[in-house]
């Protein structure tokens, strides 16, 4: 579910409708508990209830603090493994200089194939799927640079490394084909364990006992702001692949763009 809203609401119309939802049907909730329940109205539970309201808020902001931690971090991995991707296929394209003109001019070819390919593939990885043209133009790459007959000590030392580069290229597809197929947001567990805490610092704002209404609609309000935000934020991270917050394939074009300039 939540890789759908990642995928096919924008970010903004999604922050407003949780904060519509959730704000809103607090402040609902709220007046409803404030009219059936009169006696929560008064003072005489409030040392008790703001015990119980900052303890759970500190378990809350704990746990919430701890997913985001997580979600920041796997988001973060996706994209320092793009940008090692990018700059290893644009030292592959700088190095071509080193061969023989007709086998540089080859390798130019099927570098160029597969990192096209690669882009082609990026929305099909998002969602768990693959492109097969793109692992068909990674192993023509890998004949291309088979071809290579080095005259010189030099051209055998950049066919070395370049070979190295290849591999770690095709690791990087390998790696992101499984890290979208597997990441497929929080497991329900999760999802639980967020919801339960989130639902007991909104139930804690509701029956916090405060004599003035406007405060504690303020007070509601706010909290349920708080937790839609939050909410939001947790939907946007959980998917590496999908939405705002998404891994770009921006390091792949810079490096079409440098196999296309012209070698110098």
């Amino acid at each position: 579910v939540s890789g759908w809203l990642v995928s096919n609401v924008p970010s903004w119309l999604l922050l407003l409708g949780l904060n519509v939802l959730i704000a809103g049907g607090a402040v609902l909730a709220l007046r409803f508990v404030r009219h059936r329940f009169p006696g929560l109205r008064g003072d005489e539970r409030s040392e008790v209830t703001q015990f119980a309201f900052m303890l759970v808020g500190f378990v809350y902001a704990f746990f919430t603090g701890f997913i985001v931690t997580a979600m920041w971090g796997q988001d973060n991995s996706a994209d320092d493994d793009m940008r090692v991707e990018g700059a290893t296929a644009v030292q592959m394209a700088s190095d071509l200089t080193i061969f023989d003109k007709p086998d540089g001019d080859r390798i130019r070819e099927a570098l160029l194939d597969y990192e096209r390919a690669a882009i082609t593939e990026w929305p099909l990885v998002a969602h768990g799927h693959t492109y097969p043209a793109a692992g068909q133009a990674l192993q023509r790459l890998r004949t291309a640079y088979d071809q290579v007959q080095p005259r010189t000590d030099t051209q055998k030392t950049y066919l070395a490394t370049s070979f190295d580069s290849l591999h770690k290229i095709s690791q990087a597809r390998i790696e992101r084909t499984i890290r979208a197929r597997t990441f497929d947001g929080m497991p329900w567990s999760m999802w639980t364990v967020f919801f339960l805490t989130s639902g007991l610092v909104l139930g804690g704002a509701l029956v916090f006992s405060v004599e003035k209404p406007t405060i504690h609609y303020a007070l509601v309000a706010t909290v349920g702001v708080l937790l839609a935000t939050d909410g939001f934020l947790v939907i946007e991270l959980a998917h590496p692949y999908l939405g705002d917050t998404a891994t770009s394939s921006e390091s792949l074009g810079e490096v079409i763009q440098s196999l296309s300039a012209p070698p110098t």
